[in-house]
This record gives structure tokens, C-alpha cells and sequence, in this order.
């Protein structure tokens, strides 16, 4: 009797240290959420103080903030017409490219997934180049009045562009979408038909840019970098909207995620889960994000891509923590990338897609091989 009470007493023990160990790794987690939403806060008051006004230095910004100063009205002129645009489009842009990264991960099992990698970049570009070099937008077909299209010309800067890339990278995701369900409903299916996908739009866009003036050529070139300095507030106010209406949704698919990062479609089948269902919707709802972006903004590569992986290594594969995780470190990787963008060549810019490419690839490399380091230590 003795013996079993001394067994029961250690397993009670061990439940107790793991318990701990636990509850200790999920405040570990949440603070590690909150320290990169300060950082967040931080680098956006901090590149609203970066600019050629020598009028709003950092410390001006942070005066302002504060209520301590009233800003002229030329300072509240550049804060609301040209600053605080940019940032929070930064933020917008970084927080949807790495929601929608995440989920598309989670979703396809696959690592390298992107929203640009998986035919969204090829569509936009396709539609992008229509627009440039043709001078075709599908709001010139009947569908669209008289109304619509002077409405859109007024209020939409560069709008055949906008609506073309909006337009053309969803259309490519359903046909990703419907072609993947014609192969079947794995996700290799749609992987594999995004990569088709990609090279045949690919081949279109080199033969219309075979046929371009330099001055079109020099156009969809810019467009093709990425940019949030494009979009003016009345635009960045609608992206932000339409995006805090899509993010609860983007957040309800974390629980359904972490039951195919468990077991895998078997095991989320026995939980009631139907991943082929829950892969379309995800695929349909992160490319709708992400066209919204790409949109106003051009190509934005990487943070789809990288953000994800770097918020696995901070609080783990629990996508309840992990997608609010890569939103935010997304909004951090723009924000940073364009502000040493705009300040590294200053007063030539270089466009943020640019710089997530140079800053982003190394730190993202080094983040890896670092963490299989620790892995093999």
C-alpha cells in the first residue's frame, strides 16, 4: 500500500510540474504578444517622426501625441495627409500579408505557401500589365455603368490598375480553387495547379511587356516593387475597415487548423472538421485580403511568406497565438523595411518590397539556422 500511495504521489507530482510548465509557457507567450505590440507601437510613432519637415522631428511627434503640443496647421496637414497614410497602411499591409501566410501554411501543410506564391501575385501582375500596356480594366465592359466607372475614376487613384489587379488576382484563386477540386481535394492539388497558374500568367505578362514603350515598361516595373507610400487616408481608412471586418473570420479558422496540425485530414475529419471545405475557405477569404492590399499597394513579397515562420519560433504552432503573432510581427517587418527605406537613401525612397527582400531574407535565414543550432545543442 505503501508503494502504490508513493507512485500516486509522484504522478500527482509530475501532472503538477507539468501543469506549471504550461500555464508558465502561455504567460511566456502572451508577453512575447504584448512586447511585439508595444515594438509595433514604438517603430509606427517612430517613422511618423521621419521626414524631410525639420518641423516634425520625433520628438515633435511624441509631443503631439502626447497633447502636450498643438500642431501647427502645416504639421497637421503632413501627419494626416502623408505620414500617418503610410504607417498605417504599413501596418494594414504587413498584418494581412501574414494572417493570410499563416492560414494558407496551416491550411496546405506546406511551408513555402504564400498568398503570392499561390497565383495571387500572378494574377495582379497580369492584371497590372493589362491595364499599363493595353489600357483594358474590366470596368470598361457593360457590366459597369456610367456611374460606377466616374465614381471609381474620382475617388480610386490610378483605378484602372487598382480594380484590374483587385479583379484578376481573385479570379486566378477560383480557378486555383476549381481546378485543385477537378485534381482532387489534397492539398498538393492546389499547390501544384497554383504553380501552373503562375507560370502560364507568368508567360502572358513577358510576352505584353515584350510589346511595351520604356514608359510602360518603366511604369508596371515601379508597380511591381510594392509600395505603401501610394495610397492617400480616405484609402487607407477603406482597406483598414474592410480588413477589421475579415479578421474575426480569418481568426474562428485557428481551432480548425490546429486539429489538421494535430492529426493531419483523418484526425480532423473525427473532430467534425472537413478540410477540403475549410482549405477553400481559407484560400478564397486570404486571397480576398490580400487583393485588397496588393491593390493599392503593389507586390509586397516575403512577409506572407517569412512572418509565419518567425512566429512559429517565438510562441510555438498553437494558431490560436500564432495568427495575431504574424499579424503582428507583418506590421513590424513593413514598418521597418519602409522606414529604412525612407531614410537610408533619403531623399531617394526605395519601395518596400525592395527592402523586405534585402533586410528581410538574411534576418529570416539567420532566424533558422539559429533555431536548428539551439534544435541540435
Amino acid at each position: 500500500m505503501w508503494r502504490i500511495d508513493e507512485v500516486f504521489d509522484s504522478t500527482t507530482e509530475e501532472s503538477g510540474d507539468l501543469a506549471d510548465r504550461i500555464e508558465q509557457r502561455a504567460k511566456r507567450q502572451k508577453f512575447y504578444i504584448f512586447l511585439m505590440l508595444v515594438s509595433t507601437a514604438l517603430v509606427a510613432i517612430f517613422s511618423m517622426g521621419l521626414g524631410s519637415s525639420k518641423s516634425l522631428s520625433f520628438s515633435k511627434i511624441i509631443m503631439i501625441i502626447l497633447g502636450l503640443e498643438t500642431p501647427t496647421d502645416i504639421q497637421e496637414s503632413i501627419l494626416i495627409n502623408i505620414r500617418l497614410p503610410r504607417v498605417m497602411m504599413a501596418i494594414f499591409a504587413g498584418a494581412a500579408l501574414a494572417t493570410a501566410g499563416t492560414l494558407m501554411q496551416g491550411s496546405l501543410g506546406n511551408p513555402l505557401v504564400s498568398p503570392l506564391t499561390l497565383g495571387v501575385a500572378s494574377g495582379a501582375s497580369l492584371g497590372a500589365a493589362l491595364a499599363i500596356i493595353l489600357g483594358f480594366s474590366v470596368i470598361d465592359v457593360p457590366v459597369f455603368d456610367n456611374m460606377v466607372y466616374t465614381t471609381l475614376m474620382e475617388f480610386i487613384p490610378n483605378t484602372l490598375i487598382v480594380v484590374n489587379t483587385f479583379i484578376f488576382s481573385l479570379i486566378v484563386v477560383f480557378i486555383v480553387i476549381k481546378l485543385g477540386e477537378l485534381r482532387g481535394v489534397s492539398a498538393e492539388s492546389y499547390i501544384l495547379v497554383g504553380i501552373a497558374i503562375t507560370f502560364i500568367n507568368g508567360a502572358i505578362v513577358e510576352s505584353l511587356v515584350y510589346f511595351a514603350t520604356p514608359q510602360q515598361l518603366a511604369q508596371l516595373t515601379h508597380w511591381s516593387f510594392g509600395s505603401v507610400r501610394r495610397p492617400d487616408l480616405t484609402t487607407v481608412l477603406f482597406v483598414g475597415f474592410i480588413l477589421t471586418l475579415l479578421y474575426p473570420r480569418l481568426i474562428k479558422y485557428s481551432w480548425d487548423l490546429n486539429t489538421l496540425a494535430i492529426g493531419g485530414d483523418d484526425f480532423a475529419i473525427s473532430t467534425g472538421v472537413d478540410p477540403g471545405l475549410l482549405r477553400r475557405k481559407i484560400l478564397v477569404i486570404s486571397a480576398f485580403a490580400t487583393s485588397i492590399i496588393i491593390a493599392f499597394t503593389g507586390l509586397i513579397g516575403f512577409v506572407g511568406l517569412a512572418a509565419p515562420h518567425i512566429a512559429r519560433l517565438i510562441v510555438g504552432n498553437d494558431y490560436r497565438r500564432l495568427v495575431p503573432s504574424s499579424a503582428l510581427i507583418g506590421a513590424l517587418l513593413v514598418l521597418v523595411a519602409d522606414t529604412i527605406g525612407g531614410t537610408l537613401f533619403s531623399p531617394v525612397v526605395l519601395p518596400v518590397g525592395i527592402m523586405l527582400s534585402i533586410i528581410g531574407g538574411p534576418f529570416f535565414l539567420y532566424l533558422l539556422l539559429s533555431k536548428r543550432s539551439g534544435a541540435h545543442g
